[in-house]
């Protein structure tokens, strides 16, 4: 009787292959959690401006032109984390905003009138908000 100490090819290229779509796998779940994430982070970048410009025009009287004008004392505005690729969009007058972004997880629909003024970096916008 003989006795096999190794493995034979086609037991590899089994392994290696089962290996190899597990890992394709895990590759892509990561990514896409780490979209979802960093589209988290745009949404909450939206908000914190949104509240910053509420208690500005609650002080001031009026929503500013751009970001951060006469609110510079209330924010400090962020950067998309996908910057200068992406970036936030302001479109404001003394009544009225619209904050926009884009989700690389796909458009959100909102009921916000007017539009973003432009695209979101290199791409159209397909998130916005704005004032209450």
């Amino acid at each position: 009787m003989k006795n096999n100490r190794g493995f034979t090819l086609i037991e590899l290229l089994v392994a290696m292959t089962i290996a190899s779509v597990l890992m394709g796998l895990a590759l892509v779940s990561y990514q896409g959690a780490r979209k979802s994430a960093r589209d988290g982070k745009r949404k909450t970048d939206l908000e914190q401006i949104r509240s910053a410009l509420e208690m500005c025009r609650a002080d001031i009287g009026s929503y500013p032109d751009s970001l951060p004008g006469a609110c510079s004392n209330y924010l400090s505005v962020p950067t998309d984390p996908l910057s200068p690729t992406y970036q936030y969009r302001y479109n404001g007058s003394a009544n009225s905003y619209t904050l926009c972004a884009y989700l690389e997880t796909g458009a959100v629909i909102t009921n916000c009138p007017g539009d973003c003024g432009g695209n979101c970096g290199s791409i159209a916008c397909n998130y916005k908000t704005c004032n209450p």
